[in-house]
Parts: structure tokens; C-alpha cells; sequence
């Protein structure tokens, strides 16, 4: 019993943090009601086999897959060629499978040659606690307004919606540093359950139906063959090495959190690629989105103390199993979304601790004072920059400058290398 509750509180994290992408992509090509339910489907059923596969092949720790911000981000580029570049959305969206699949492939071939394992090394304690920092706060602004009820430009803060987030988050603040352990290991599930008690108590929820159907599997190549154009195998390129930057620092983090409670660490990063690689693939073959690995799995660890990976697994099963029955994901898709913005900021509190935690790591503190101050400034500020403000740029150019997270990582990541070697050339030069 006790194992299934902790499976289904992961499943429950994992749907809440994976529903907003596809409803929001298939909003953006104008899908129908019922393609958006397919799309919806497919998604969440590779959400769940990535996990799975990441689990039991790849990097075996507890880390959910997402949808990926920067495939997000690209879909949401190239829906603006639409009419222009390409004749029709299904055109961008097989274009776009065609990506993913290119994708899958870079994955295969950085693991293959090592260059995986060589990039990892670059994520230093310093540049773990600039990502960590800069993913908090570029979150922030979406947790936030969610929570204030503000779902489109131009839109008022909701008082009502406001009051029920606030509640969730004291609720679930209550939850986590309860005395007794059950309710401090379910604290997640709990506390999304109470929230959105409250929000039906308060006439906030509605009911969200996905499809009528009771059993439907997840067709392939829905939108058409898959097409391999220059533009978007250059682009994929780009977004995979983006993509690793991810994986890895996630996995750093996650390794941190379980070294915390005795686990060995070995090099997980090869495989894991090769796991990324099938996962990317699984995108594009189910015309769904490209997934990685989630950072903020780490903070539901630390909130939950779930360190196992065995509910971990049960759940991502769970969670194929539940995208082939639309009834169910009608009951996810469901959940109010200020809900679920709510009891993740109060994981991701957790996030800021395990940031802090690599910043006292790092012994030149000087360093890291002076690579994370240029880093921070224009990762941040790039947030602040309007997204129309890239429309005439290439979309790999676009990729990167309108992701603060990315841009500032690769700053972080250039900067502490020329320092680096400069100190190094330094030394050796001072040897003569």
C-alpha cells in the first residue's frame, strides 16, 4: 500500500508538471479538440516510457522526463512559419517530428564518442549553482503568475485565485515539515489534493475533457511522414548539445540529493545519453514533444525524503498505463493549474538550498563570485527581454538568446574556462 501511494504521488507530480505543454502547443497550431486530446495522449505516454526507460537503462536515478522548455520554445518559433517558411502547421509539425528524430540521433553519436562524458566535466560546483539559480528564477515568474491567476498578457490578478494559492502553499508548507514522517513522505499528493479541494470549494475548478474514449493507443507520424529540412537538422543539432546541458546538470543535482543519504556515485552520463537518444526518437515517431530530464526532481525528493527508485518506477508505469485511458487523464487535465504552480514553488524553496549547497562547495570564492555575478546578470536579464524581439533572428540564434536558463549556463560555462586555463597558463609560465 505504502509503495503504491508513493507511486501514485509521483504520478500525480509528474502529470502536473507535463499537462500546460501540450495543451499549450496544440493551442499554438490551432488543433482541433480532438487532435489536441491525441496530442495530449501521446505526450504524457512518452513522458512516462522516457522516464521508464531513463530509470531502468539509463541514469537509474529517480528523475522524471518532462516536455523540453527549448523543444517547447521551438515549436513555438516555428508555428510563426506557418504560411510563410512552410505552406501549413501539419508541414511545420512533420518538420518538427523530423527534428526530434535528428535529435535522437546527435544523442546516440555524442555517447558513442565519449564527448558526452568530456562535457560533464564542465558542470563545475559553481556552474551546477548558476543553473540551479537561474532555473528558480526564470520558474518563478511562471509560478507566480500562475498563481495570481494571470494566464495571457494584458489579463488582472484574480483575488480569488490568488487566496486559493496562497492557501495551497500553506498547505502544503504545513504538509512538508509536519512531525510525523507518512505525512511528510505524502506531502506532495496531499497537498495538491487539499489545494484543489479548496479551489472547488471556492467554484474555481472546472472540469476539462480530454476525450470520451475508455482505451485509445498512441498512433505514430500522426501529422504525416517525418521531413528532414537543412534548417531544422541545424537546429536540432544546436538544441541537442542545449539539451545535454540539461540532462547533465540535472543529473548532478539529483546525485547530490542521493549522496546526502549514502548512495554511490558512478559515471551515469553515457548512458544516460544513449537513454536521451531513444527518448528523442520516441518524439518524434509519436508526434508528441521532445522530453528531458527534470531538475526539479531533486526538490520533490528533498520535500518527500522518496529517495528510492522503485515508487519512482511503479509511477512512470502508471503514467503510460493512464495516457491510453482519456477518462483518466480527463480527471489530470482537471487539476486547476494555480494548484499545481503553488506546490511546486514549495518545492522548488528546496531547489534554492540545494543551489547554496554548491556555492559553499566551490573553495575560490572569488571565482565563483565573478563568474556567477556575469552569468546571472545576463541569464536574468535575458528573461526580461520580449520574445518578438528574436522574430527575425535565426531560430538557433533565437534558441539560445531567448532562453536566459541556457545562455547563462553557456556564459557561466565559457567564462569559468578562460579563467581556468588562464590560471593555468599562469602557472605553468611562473614554473619556467
Amino acid at each position: 500500500m505504502q509503495l503504491l501511494l508513493s507511486a501514485f504521488q509521483w504520478v500525480a507530480f509528474m502529470v502536473a508538471g507535463s499537462i500546460a505543454a501540450p495543451i499549450a502547443i496544440a493551442d499554438l497550431f490551432q488543433l482541433s479538440p480532438a487532435d489536441t486530446a491525441g496530442f495530449i495522449q501521446r505526450t504524457i505516454f512518452v513522458l512516462g516510457a522516457a522516464s521508464l526507460i531513463q530509470a531502468l537503462v539509463g541514469h537509474k536515478l529517480p528523475i522524471n522526463e518532462g516536455p523540453a522548455g527549448l523543444w517547447w520554445g521551438v515549436f513555438a518559433i516555428y508555428a510563426g512559419f506557418s504560411g510563410t517558411l512552410y505552406n501549413s502547421h501539419e508541414e511545420v509539425l512533420t518538420v518538427l517530428q523530423g527534428g526530434m528524430i535528428v535529435s535522437g540521433v546527435i544523442f546516440f553519436i555524442l555517447s558513442a564518442t565519449g564527448l558526452l562524458k568530456k562535457l560533464s566535466s564542465l558542470f563545475t560546483p559553481a556552474i551546477t549553482f548558476i543553473y540551479l539559480m537561474l532555473l528558480i528564477l526564470q520558474l518563478s515568474g511562471s509560478f507566480i503568475k500562475g498563481m495570481f491567476g494571470i494566464q495571457h498578457e494584458g489579463q488582472s490578478l484574480q483575488p480569488f485565485v490568488l487566496l486559493g494559492s496562497i492557501i495551497t502553499i500553506l498547505l502544503a508548507l504545513y504538509f512538508s515539515g509536519h512531525k510525523r514522517k507518512w505525512i511528510q513522505q505524502y506531502s506532495i499528493i496531499l497537498a495538491l489534493i487539499s489545494g484543489w479541494l479548496v479551489f472547488i470549494l471556492m467554484g474555481l475548478s472546472e472540469s476539462v475533457t480530454v476525450s470520451d474514449s475508455w482505451f485509445t493507443l498512441p498512433d505514430m507520424f500522426v501529422f504525416g511522414a517525418p521531413v528532414f529540412d537543412t534548417g531544422v537538422i541545424v537546429t536540432s543539432i544546436f538544441i541537442t548539445f542545449l539539451l545535454t546541458t540539461n540532462m547533465i546538470a540535472s543529473i548532478r543535482v539529483m546525485e547530490e540529493v542521493m549522496k546526502a543519504k549514502g548512495q554511490p556515485t558512478y559515471e551515469r552520463f553515457t548512458k544516460s545519453g544513449f537513454a536521451s537518444g531513444l527518448n528523442q526518437l520516441f518524439g518524434g515517431i509519436f508526434s508528441a514533444i521532445g522530453s528531458v530530464p527534470i531538475s526539479g526532481s531533486a526538490g520533490f525528493v528533498a520535500a518527500t525524503g522518496m529517495y528510492s527508485i522503485i515508487p519512482f518506477i511503479l509511477g512512470s508505469a502508471i503514467i503510460m498505463i493512464i495516457s491510453l485511458i482519456p477518462k483518466v487523464m480527463n480527471l489530470f487535465a482537471s487539476l486547476p493549474a494555480p494548484v499545481g504552480y503553488a506546490v511546486t514553488t514549495v518545492i522548488f524553496i528546496k531547489m534554492v538550498g540545494l543551489a547554496l549547497g554548491e556555492y559553499r562547495k566551490e573553495e575560490n570564492v572569488e571565482r565563483i563570485h565573478f563568474v556567477a555575478g556575469i552569468s546571472l546578470i545576463i541569464g536574468v536579464g535575458a528573461m526580461f527581454v520580449s520574445p518578438s524581439a528574436f522574430k527575425d533572428m535565426p531560430v538557433v540564434v533565437a534558441s539560445i538568446l531567448n532562453n536566459g536558463l541556457i545562455l547563462g549556463t553557456i556564459t557561466g560555462i565559457i567564462v569559468e574556462q578562460y579563467i581556468l586555463f588562464k590560471n593555468k597558463h599562469h602557472t605553468e609560465a611562473s614554473k619556467q
